[in-house]
């Protein structure tokens, strides 16, 4: 399965990040990044480059086309924070696109969606079955009805774009970087204990691991655990690989009495890769888990800086980056 989506993010003017940024991913890998500062999109990957050979303006037609998203998200934006009543602080309204294609499928089973957040909730959705906007909150009614009414030849566009020419571009994308995209690299596995009160933590964290999907579970002396487990969202490293890590509370006596093994499936794995959770934490530990916490905060602002979703959609990998206050 191959994914393409473009995150749109308007943000508050007067904060350290970029008023507008728009990027294109696919599979989770940043190809592409747009932002007002900047002013030209760029290419964040080799493999996309490729793509000047059989479309030399691509770059310069893209920049265009995001100029025009940001004047559109600039009005909306305003529209939305005046509908909340919101006249200072940090908002944030974004816009995801996406299609999914598997191309392992006989049939090229499809998804296709146009979702919108703001401040981390559900704002908008584009119905391809009906051809409208559906507001999620009264605030967003205004938006579709503005939409509706003035945007009648962009919504015809909308439909199309996302019914065939994502599809479409997503192949191409493929064709170009498919010797990265379907690559297989190994997770790193470490399990660790966090002493925290009042019961400590254990922590199953995997890195390095490409493609992006990956399973961690629990198991206690051979058996299945599912409650009293955080599985944290899969964040980006800056080598184009991905990391993931899964928290256990469990007090501190039943880890003397039991054995806890965290188990990890990667398509990379001939078979499941177990970790067995140490008796004592150790100094290894404790280092071990600032250099992650450190490690994920700061993947975690290059995520929100690159205008990652910040709202959590259903069937969706994207989980909740909170804005700032």
């Amino acid at each position: 399965t191959h994914i393409l989506q473009f995150i749109v993010t308007g943000v508050t003017p007067g904060n350290s990040f970029p008023e507008f940024t728009s990027v294109a991913q696919v599979d989770g890998e940043m190809f592409s990044y747009y932002d007002n500062d900047i002013k030209r999109a760029e290419p964040k990957t080799e493999w996309i480059k490729k793509i000047n050979d059989d479309y030399p303006d691509y770059w310069s037609t893209q920049a265009l086309l995001y100029k025009e998203w940001q004047d559109t998200f600039t009005n909306c934006l305003n529209i939305v924070m005046k509908n909340f009543n919101h006249t200072t602080g940090f908002h944030i309204l974004q816009f995801l696109l996406g299609c999914e294609l598997d191309d392992e499928d006989d049939n090229n089973t499809t998804r296709k969606y146009i979702e919108s957040g703001y401040d981390g909730e559900d704002f908008l959705s584009f119905d391809l079955k009906t051809q409208t906007w559906n507001p999620a909150k009264p605030q967003a009614v205004i938006i579709k009805e503005i939409w509706d009414f003035i945007h009648g030849v962009t919504t015809e566009g909308v439909k199309n774009y996302i019914q065939s020419t994502c599809i479409e571009w997503l192949k191409k994308y493929v064709s170009y970087g498919r010797e990265t995209l379907e690559r297989k690299v190994r997770p790193e596995v470490s399990v660790f204990q966090k002493h925290s009160s009042p019961s400590p933590e254990v922590v199953c964290h995997a890195t390095g691991f490409f493609p992006k999907a990956l399973n961690i579970t629990w198991q206690k002396d051979g058996e299945d655990v599912h409650e009293d487990v955080e599985l944290r969202e899969t964040l980006p490293n800056q080598d184009g690989s991905f990391q993931k890590r899964s928290i256990l509370k469990v007090p501190a006596e039943e880890l003397q009495k039991h054995t806890y093994t965290c188990v990890v499936q990667h398509s990379s794995l001939e078979k499941e890769l177990v970790r067995e959770v140490p008796k004592g934490g150790g100094s290894d530990g404790i280092r071990i888990a600032i250099i992650t916490a450190v490690i994920a905060a700061l993947v975690a602002l290059v995520a929100v800086v690159a205008g990652i979703v910040v709202w959590k959609k259903k069937n969706s990998d994207f989980k909740p980056v909170p804005p700032k206050p």
